[in-house]
């Protein structure tokens, strides 16, 4: 049993299936995280822009955490109420339904291979008018149908093979639960299947005409069954056989759960390599004016309908202190940063855009490169450093607003995660820059605890997400205190910064 459990105690596993790691955490119903097992796997890169991931790697470190979590805690069937399964999304796997081997390695979500066939796509106005009506998507190589459909143009026998339904595809969520029920099930949530380019999230359906225009057999395709619900049980052979497997989620729709976003305005940003803001939009999807992304989010059961969020993602989050660190040589730690910035009383009109890869929303800029301006002789390391960390903010400030037009519903409270949250100077000049409280939770492990949560209310471990909101005490909480005159002057600063980055033929 886990540490300082009692002998009627019982647990929810959490698989938390990663880009770069395969993670389970075992929670209690107090909503701690009472041990976590972490297993690192390989990337494969065939060539520039290409990115992959063997299979049987994901699943070896995978089941691999989970075996460790159960013998390390001394756990059996009868401690564990369910399982759920957080991963990374748009990840592509395609396997035979008979042997159960892939036909090919995962096509990861970052992998670019089918980038020019999706811009040719792209440059189709009318069709992609229709995609984004369909899906909430725009014609992309980050989503998973033009991956499927290379798996089965450039696999020798693969294409026949689907046609004549031997094949299966399914996001890394649909390959673990193939796994761990040997076969039984085939299936997905609708926050994974809204990353295919092949749901339509208005009628909640695998779309005929999305399936046609990418040359995909329907069946091929997963079924769809709520987030919070029964999927199925491990199977009889398992280490633990028989448990209920009852929470799935896409890792940032977890993320939004796990931050207890139950409600129309409620919204969180993930503070990583990048940057991933969700904000919960209700039972109506919202159409974005300004480049954003319409998503399904995950609902508790019970919910009337489909429950719908915007995302949009800034792409230098942590990235950017990394530069910082390792490009520009300003710091040792980025831990150290914080204090750095607050040993100036400010930026000293210095002015980061990180726009090395572009710009993205709500500004959708390829060709935008980064600047650093209003240098002079006075400015120090600890005023780039401290910019740095403020064009951060400024980016999720230019997300919010976008999400607030869109929506259009106002944002009174952000909830944080991710490594970069833990920067205490970021995490209050977020809040002065959005004028609005910024939560941090005492538990950072968002998204697992999401999968938890869903899980959890499925089986009726915990009975309602008021008592999840009940859980989350001893927050972080960072409120606004700028200035208007200062936060006037900042924003406009800001945006002049962007105009001059931004391309202009």
């Amino acid at each position: 049993m886990a540490e300082g459990a009692n002998v009627s105690e019982r647990f929810i596993i959490a698989l938390d299936q990663g880009t770069t790691s395969s993670r389970a955490l075992l929670v209690d119903k107090a909503g701690r995280v009472r041990a976590t097992v972490q297993n690192e796997f390989p990337q494969i890169y065939p060539q520039p822009g290409w990115v992959e991931h063997d299979p049987r790697d994901i699943l070896a470190t995978q089941l691999g955490a989970l075996t460790e979590l159960l013998v390390s805690n001394n756990l059996s069937a009868a401690d564990i109420d369910s399982l759920a399964i957080t991963n990374q999304r748009e990840t592509t796997i395609v396997w035979d339904r008979e042997t159960g081997q892939p036909v090919y390695n995962a096509i990861v979500w970052q992998c670019r291979r089918t980038a020019p066939q999706m811009e040719e796509m792209a440059a189709d106005e009318q069709l992609t008018q229709t995609i984004v009506e369909k899906t909430g998507l725009v014609p992309d190589a980050y989503f998973s149908a033009s991956k499927i459909k290379w798996i089965l143009d450039n696999v020798e026998g693969a294409r026949e093979a689907a046609e004549a339904g031997r094949l299966a595809f399914g996001t890394v969520d649909t390959w673990l639960l193939w796994t761990l029920t040997r076969g039984a099930v085939h299936a997905t949530d609708p926050t994974n299947a809204s990353r295919t380019l092949l749901f339509n999230i208005h009628t909640m359906e695998w779309d005929p005409f999305l399936l046609e225009l990418f040359g995909i057999p329907a069946s091929m395709l997963p079924e769809v069954r709520p987030s919070a619900g029964f999927f199925g049980e491990t199977a009889t052979d398992a280490l633990v056989p028989g448990v209920p497997i009852c929470g799935i989620a896409g890792d940032q729709q977890a993320a939004l759960f796990g931050q207890c976003c139950f409600s129309p305005g409620q919204a969180k940003n993930t503070y990583g390599t990048g940057c991933f803001l969700l904000m919960h939009t209700g039972t109506t999807p919202c159409r974005s004016s300004h480049n954003l992304i319409t998503t399904i989010a995950a609902s508790a059961p019970g919910a009337p309908g489909p429950e719908y969020a915007l995302e949009g993602s800034v792409f230098m989050g942590g990235a950017l202190m990394q530069w910082i660190r390792d490009g520009l040589g300003l710091l040792e730690d980025v831990a150290e940063s914080s204090a750095i910035a607050r040993s100036v009383p400010d930026n000293g009109g210095v002015v980061i855009v990180p726009a090395f890869t572009g710009m993205g929303a709500p500004y959708w800029d390829g060709a935008a490169r980064g600047i650093i301006c209003g240098l002079t002789r006075g400015t120090t390391s600890a005023h780039i450093v401290r910019a740095a960390l403020e064009a951060l903010a400024f980016q999720v400030h230019d997300l919010v607003r976008a999400m607030e037009a869109d929506a259009p519903l106002p944002l009174s409270v952000l909830n944080v995660d991710g490594g970069a949250s833990a920067n205490d100077f970021l995490m209050q000049f977020q809040s002065d820059v959005l004028r609005c409280r910024l939560h941090r939770p005492q538990n950072c492990e968002t998204t697992a605890m999401g999968a938890a949560y869903l899980a959890g209310l499925a089986t009726g471990f915990w009975e309602s997400t008021a008592e999840l909101e009940a859980l989350r005490s001893g927050d972080d909480v960072y409120h606004p205190g700028l200035e208007d005159a200062r936060h006037a002057v900042l924003l406009e600063r800001w945006n002049r910064a962007v105009g001059r980055c931004l391309y202009r033929p």
